[in-house]
């Protein structure tokens, strides 16, 4: 029996901890046997010292082993993670186009965070969709359909569960050892072959900066690759809304348009088609990244990824028809405003994560873990970056539960959208990281 104080002393003095020694403070975390004490000590020591790439390795893969590790009888297993932004959904499009190109997709995803939305939030405005089914129903569902969209069950990764918990009242959220064991270890557990990370940068990211953004996209992909899982991973830009829409019923209206082709956003599509050609070549199913991005191209046109995920949806509890009548089934806010440009120029960029923060103000995010999310609420019809406006010419639209909101929401969207003389040449993949850098 390790004596767990020994184990935190040396990592508090700078040591190497040996992957034995590591995996004894992950049963500990798992079974409760090491404090909660010990264990914003433990994280503490990290966040200060750091962690060499085999401890890092480690720390994921025990974390993975503490439930469940989900093994498939076909593959390849594929997954996508996004680190989190504004009017990211693609998600909703990724997975089934996965699906539609051979790939096996059990995509475990979250609520929102902070300021960005949460993928899981976005299919509960679905009426019935279970984000949490039982696993003999998730396998069911992946098997029949290609792809699964779900949120963690208790099973998998269990010590991440009670370690975030720790770290999110200790000060050690932000620790690149840590973050990248979280991440990795529950998407992991979901018995991966290969997965294709979007790290986000910009005003709207947790990274900012691109250095910051580099910094993790290296950590996760070096520690993905440790794990035996190929991984890639893409920094895209997040200095404007990815789509032109946030909000839970919003996005999942947008996403639908897009399955079915009836409208198409320009960013949101080749964000879709470069994460989809990545995943594919690394999954074995492409031989290169130009056949890759046909492929699934392919898939969107013909109309088979809208299909796939009108079956999972059906197959997890929603509306069968959802594709042919999502007004029947998406609820919609009583009250619509549209937000107008206070000058004449080009929408120069937007303060993305203030556009965030108006949608939890709307009640479409949550301030509290307990808060009820109203998936009606946000803003849709965002002007893209480098559309040219005119004075009282709309920038959105406000979707809110009442009038005060409303008007609160688009004082706070004025404020947040940039007008100038013109728009900056940003590109939206900034770098791509592999597994050599």
């Amino acid at each position: 029996m390790m004596l767990y104080q020994e184990l935190i002393r040396r990592k508090r003095d700078g040591a190497p901890l040996r992957r034995d020694e590591i995996a004894a403070l992950v049963q500990g975390m798992t079974d409760g046997s090491l404090s909660d004490a010990q264990l914003g000590a433990f994280a503490m020591a990290v966040v200060l010292n750091g962690m060499a790439l085999p401890e890092r390795v480690a720390l994921t893969e025990a974390m993975r082993d503490s439930g469940d590790v989900l093994h498939w009888d076909k593959g390849p297993v594929l997954d996508k993670h996004s680190t989190g932004g504004i009017g990211d959904t693609v998600s909703l499009m990724l997975a089934p186009v996965l699906a539609a190109c051979g790939a096996v997709v059990p995509m475990i995803s979250g609520r929102g965070l902070g300021h960005t939305g949460g993928t899981l939030d976005k299919l509960e405005a679905i009426p019935g969709y279970t984000t949490a089914p039982d696993l003999a129903l998730l396998r069911k569902v992946v098997g029949d359909v290609g792809c699964a969209i779900i949120g963690q069950t208790g099973q998998l990764a269990p010590a991440d569960k009670r370690f975030y918990a720790v770290r999110d009242v200790t000060a050690t959220v932000e620790s690149l050892d840590l973050i990248t064991a979280s991440i990795l270890s529950k998407k992991l557990a979901a018995g991966l072959d290969a997965l294709v990370l979007d790290v986000k940068c910009g005003n709207g990211a947790f990274m900012a900066d691109l250095a910051q953004a580099d910094a993790l996209a290296q950590a996760l992909v070096a520690v993905s690759n440790g794990a035996g899982c190929r991984t890639t991973a893409l920094i895209t830009d997040m200095n404007t809304p990815l789509a032109p829409a946030a909000g839970n019923a919003l996005e999942v209206a947008l996403a639908l348009d897009f399955l079915t082709g009836s409208a198409v956003p320009a960013r949101l599509w080749e964000m879709t088609c470069a994460l989809g050609a990545e995943g594919l070549v690394l999954a074995g199913l492409a031989p290169d990244a130009a056949h890759a991005r046909a492929m699934v191209e392919r898939a969107l046109h013909s109309g088979r990824a809208a299909e796939c995920f009108g079956q999972m949806v059906a197959a997890l509890g929603g509306p069968r028809d959802l594709l042919e009548r999502p007004a029947s089934y998406l609820a919609s806010a009583p009250v619509t405003v549209e937000v107008t440009a206070p000058q004449d120029g080009v929408i120069a960029g937007h303060d993305t994560r203030a556009i965030g923060m108006a949608v939890i103000a709307l009640g479409g995010g949550r301030r509290q873990p307990s808060d009820r999310i109203d998936p009606r609420v946000g803003f849709s019809d965002i002007a893209p970056e480098g559309a040219r406006v005119t004075r009282g010419s709309a920038i959105a639209r406000v979707h809110a539960a009442d009038d005060a909101a409303a008007r609160r929401a688009a004082q706070a969207f004025q404020a947040a959208c940039q007008i100038g003389a013109s728009a900056p040449d940003r590109p939206l993949i900034l770098r791509r990281v592999g597994s050599h850098g």
